[in-house]
Parts: C-alpha cells; sequence; structure tokens
C-alpha cells in the first residue's frame, strides 16, 4: 500500500511539481514536505543568532577603570572596573564585554527569550518590555568575579521600544529546569539599584551580569484563562516554540512553555479573555525557519490548532520584517 501511494505520488509529482503527499501512517511529512527537526537543530537557530547578535567591547584596565561603550542600537553601557575582581584580586589587564540587545518582538523570538515575569506565588505572567539585554565581563574566555560587585549603569532610548511607560522597573533573567528564561524583580531594599526616567530615557542601574529587563506586568483587569495550542505531529517543546503576541504592544512575547498531551500552555492561567493577540508558531527546516501565525481573540478554556497545512518556511530576514509588523 505504501509503494503504491509512493508511485502515485511520483506519477503526480512529474506533472504537478508543487504537489507532495501525506504520509498518514507517521505524520512527519505534511504536504509542503517540512519535517520537524530534532532538538539541537532547532536549538541552533537561537544559539546562532545569539551569537551572531553578541557586540563585545575590549578595554584596558592600564588604560581605564572605567569601560563606557555605545551599542549599535545606541543604548549606553558604564561599568566601574574597579568593582571587579579576578581570583580574589584587583581587575588588571585587557578585558572583554559581551553585550546583547533584544529591543523588538522578532529579536525576542528568535533568540526564544521570552518576557515571562515570576509572581510571588510562582506564576508567570507577561510582561511589557523596555528592551532586554545581556552583559558581561571576561578575561581569558572567563566571567570575571562579581561577588563584591557595585553599580553600572545603562541609558536606554525609550524610543527603541515605543517611548516611555513610567512603570517600567528593573528584572533579573535566569533559566529554569527546562532552559526557559524567566525575569525576576530586583532586590532594590539592599543596594542602589533600579530605573529612573525622562521624557525619552531609562537610566538604568544594575547590581548584577548577565540577563537583565526594563519590565512590567501586562495588568490587564479582565478574567484569565489557559490557552492551550495543538501543533502538528511530530512538534513538541524541544524542536518548536509557540508565542503570544499581544495587538498593541511594541515589546515583550508570551510564551507556552509547558507542553502536554500534544497541547502547548503557559499552564498559570494568567491569558486575559477577550484579548486580540497573534499566536506564532515557530520551528526550523533545512536552514530556514518554519512558522504558522493565525490572528485570535481568546475565549475561555479555548483550544488553538496549527495544521500541517498552515506551516511555511521563511529567512530569518522575511521573519524579522513579519513578526515586528504584527499588531
Amino acid at each position: 500500500m505504501k509503494k503504491l501511494r509512493l508511485l502515485i505520488c511520483l506519477l503526480l509529482g512529474s506533472s504537478l511539481g508543487m504537489m507532495s503527499c501525506l504520509d498518514d501512517d507517521s505524520g512527519n511529512v505534511p504536504i509542503n514536505n517540512i519535517v520537524p527537526p530534532s532538538s539541537s537543530e532547532f536549538a541552533s537557530l537561537s544559539s546562532a543568532y545569539l551569537t551572531e547578535n553578541t557586540q563585545i567591547f575590549t578595554f584596558d584596565t592600564a588604560e581605564t577603570m572605567v569601560f563606557n561603550f555605545t551599542s549599535e542600537k545606541g543604548v549606553e553601557v558604564t561599568i566601574y572596573g574597579n568593582c571587579l575582581t579576578v581570583n580574589e584580586e584587583p581587575l588588571e589587564g585587557e578585558i572583554e564585554i559581551k553585550y546583547i540587545e533584544l529591543l523588538d518582538k522578532s529579536s525576542l523570538l528568535k533568540s526564544r527569550i521570552a518576557t515571562m515575569g515570576k509572581h510571588e506565588d510562582g506564576s508567570l505572567e507577561m510582561l511589557v518590555s523596555g528592551g532586554a539585554f545581556y552583559i558581561n565581563v571576561y578575561q581569558n574566555g572567563e566571567p570575571v568575579d562579581s561577588s563584591n560587585f557595585c553599580t553600572y549603569t545603562i541609558t536606554v532610548p525609550a524610543s527603541l521600544t515605543g517611548g516611555i511607560d513610567y512603570d517600567m522597573s528593573l528584572w533579573y533573567g535566569s533559566f529554569d529546569e527546562n532552559s526557559n528564561l524567566v525575569w525576576e524583580p530586583a532586590e532594590v531594599s539592599e543596594q542602589e539599584v533600579g530605573i529612573e526616567m525622562s521624557n525619552d530615557e531609562y537610566y538604568v542601574y544594575a547590581s548584577q551580569f548577565g540577563w537583565i529587563n526594563v519590565d512590567r506586568f501586562y495588568n490587564d483587569p479582565r478574567e484569565k484563562t489557559t490557552v492551550l495550542v495543538k501543533a502538528p505531529n511530530g512538534y513538541n517543546l524541544s524542536n518548536s516554540a509557540v508565542f503570544l503576541s499581544f495587538d498593541g504592544e511594541a515589546s515583550g512575547l508570551a510564551r507556552l512553555d509547558f507542553f502536554e498531551n500534544g497541547l502547548f500552555s503557559e499552564l498559570y492561567g494568567q491569558i486575559p479573555i477577550g484579548l486580540e493577540c497573534h499566536v506564532v508558531f515557530v520551528s526550523k527546516f533545512n536552514n530556514d525557519w518554519v512558522y504558522a501565525i493565525k490572528a485570535v481573540t481568546i475565549a475561555e478554556n479555548e483550544v488553538i490548532e496549527i495544521e500541517y497545512e498552515e506551516l511555511t518556511t521563511i529567512t530569518e530576514q522575511q521573519l524579522t520584517g513579519l513578526i515586528n509588523g504584527l499588531p
């Protein structure tokens, strides 16, 4: 039977080059010939994006102990070297600062870093972002000791993320057991950390290296629900991702980071009922991204299904324009 189906496919393919056949037994060969990647293949997309978008700045402590630089997008960072040590000794010699900036929805999606903030009860909720950043200082390839670390500063033009929002605060990011970056509010009681604002800039005072974010909870008063998304067979949390892009928000993405019984979910039931948003499914095929996007208005306990026929390959550049063009 399989041989007969294959023969029919070949005969059709010779006259109708755009047609192909679905293997109904495995579910792994959809109509457009896209197949699910391995987990490592999918992970390579985000790791390659982060590597390509890491900006590196070098300094010599013999020349300066104030490490100041301006990023490609105009974010200014100042780090004071006299607060850093190596093996409990004062920092000396050449150092390297690695810096990443995620300032729009596409950069968050391509890095697989959602803006999900943790409440005191452990539940996660969508954060509206004024910019997510990675900053760390290295010497000879190793991160320097920041145990006696004092505050460094970041000046972020608010125009990069849709304008000033006076409810923003400082958050630090760390990876959970499922390799998802989760954001928690910075402790401001013990050290001078936080955010000051002008009409057009955020002045960030941080006391930890690594991932930091200018954020606030989405804070929607409507009743909440859990959203479930059914992806095509063969796709799961290891080889694909599902995001929610909230309409009207320039930066920030919710991620459905729980997978069970073939369904993606955000688990905590924090999605507002009646919310207008776009469900974005992404994966990989060969060297391209695979995606599907659906505009939805969230209903209570809704299950949204992504069909194989909706999957399309797209280049990274095309994906950038598509995601940043969402309302």
